[in-house]
């Protein structure tokens, strides 16, 4: 059996871990995973907004603050309109300025390259104005095809020299300026024309033409099975010494933002939450006190009999409770661990599916906020719901997967005991080596 195991982890390693090592490296992948993680302050502010609507619905008919928030929604909701409302502008300059970060290029202006042109190709002129319907959740995708397009397209104009050079005694920032001028013409141009023909040949916005296309594929993620393929993944990832979730989510961080956008959309305009699988749900439910649920885990170290285990657990407790768990991953260590290498794999992905079931039948309401990062179990699931039910359900995810731990743990602990004792009598042998 453990033959069988060691040559499975073999096969395992010389296939996946090169695949997710190209992944992590990718700096298109990456560019767009850090431009994501940048908006999220941006979309917990805006979501926050919600809590105002959320409290207007649960307050009794005729309450005077109920009644008030009524009054006066518009100016509860200003903040809303400007995050949330346009969050595919602030996506299109994170990940446009990092991708052109990567390339040692002039990220600030290129960034604002890439506002104006998600501008371009996601507001429709109304009366002398613009409206601004296609800037919200809607533009998140197209903000990826903008920014990376534009830095692209940026690079290969400087590669050609195609940009207007001055002298060397003209100040640094009169240089960089017209130095971006060229490309910034060209990309404006480019998605200009892109906008016109949209609205030609397909009679609708850019965006709402991207969304239609990748309609199916951005509702597949949001079911029982890809949550358990995704964390299937990041527990395999995570074992063999990769950053599990920092790999994954280059590919759902996009869909799950745009989830968590579309549901404060949706509650904004009096509708209900859509989507269940958002970045808030993953954190706060799927795995929370970190990758593998390992609180239990440390709970068990924290009792050991082992010299060694215990001490791990002790430090790794705190920052546990607050989802950093990659003392108890590395300092065990899960990571090629023979004896955790079932329940830290499997376990998680039949809790996170159990878990996603609970939602999706209505036991337990679904995300409308996205909560601050790094929150203490249950703080961060109400705060997602404000559903008194998501309070519970982290709490049993750790026990249970504390119970599952268990078995193997133990298992563990007898051969590190049987370890210590055999260290400590070569110790003892040696003392009395003459």
């Amino acid at each position: 059996m453990a033959e069988t195991e060691s040559r499975f982890q073999q096969s395992l390693q010389k296939y996946l871990l090169p695949v997710a090592k190209k992944i992590e490296n990718q700096v298109h992948i990456q560019a767009v995973k850090e431009g994501m993680m940048s908006i999220v302050p941006i979309i917990i502010i805006g979501s926050f907004c919600l809590l105002s609507i959320a409290l207007m619905n649960i307050l009794p008919e005729g309450n005077s603050v109920a009644a008030f928030i009524g009054s006066h929604l518009d100016k509860f909701m200003l903040p809303f309109n400007f995050t949330m409302g346009i969050i595919s502008l602030y996506s299109a300059f994170f990940i446009a300025e990092s991708l052109a970060r990567k390339y040692k290029m002039n990220s600030i202006e290129i960034g604002i390259t890439a506002v104006i042109c998600q501008f371009i190709v996601g507001a429709e002129v109304i009366d002398g104005g613009f409206g601004t319907a296609n800037l919200d959740a809607q533009g998140l995708f197209v903000s990826i095809i903008v920014s990376l397009g534009i830095v692209e397209i940026t690079r290969f104009l400087n590669s050609k020299s195609l940009v207007i050079r001055l002298p060397k005694d003209v100040p640094s920032i009169v240089a960089k300026s017209f130095n971006n001028l060229v490309p910034m013409v060209i990309n404006i141009v480019v998605f200009t024309v892109i906008s016109i023909l949209s609205f030609e040949f397909a009679g609708k916005a850019f965006p709402q033409v991207i969304m239609s296309v990748l309609a199916p594929a951005i509702q597949s993620i949001d079911n029982i099975f890809a949550v358990m393929l995704i964390l299937f993944l990041t527990q395999l990832l995570w074992f063999f010494g990769l950053h599990g979730a920092a790999i994954t989510s280059s590919v759902w961080l996009p869909i799950a933002t745009t989830y968590m956008a579309t549901n404060a959309n949706n509650i904004a305009a009096g509708g209900e939450a859509a989507h269940i699988f958002t970045m808030g749900f993953y954190y706060s439910i799927l795995s929370v006190t970190g990758s593998g649920i390992t609180l239990g885990l440390v709970f068990l170290m924290m009792r050991s009999k082992s010299d060694t285990l215990r001490p791990i657990g002790k430090v790794a407790f705190i920052p546990s409770l607050f989802g950093i768990n990659e003392p108890v991953i590395f300092g065990t260590p899960i990571v090629l661990n023979p004896f955790l290498f079932i329940p830290f794999i499997f376990a998680p992905p039949i809790i996170g599916g159990i878990s996603y079931l609970l939602f999706s039948a209505g036991f337990i309401g679904y995300p409308i906020v996205e909560p601050p990062g790094f929150l203490p179990p249950g703080v961060g699931a109400f705060i997602m719901t404000l559903d008194w039910k998501a309070v519970i359900l982290p709490f049993v995810n750790i026990i249970v997967m504390g119970l599952i731990y268990f078995p193997f743990f133990k298992a563990m602990e007898k051969a590190q005991l049987l370890k210590e004792q055999n260290e400590k009598e070569e110790e003892e042998d040696d003392a009395f080596d003459f």
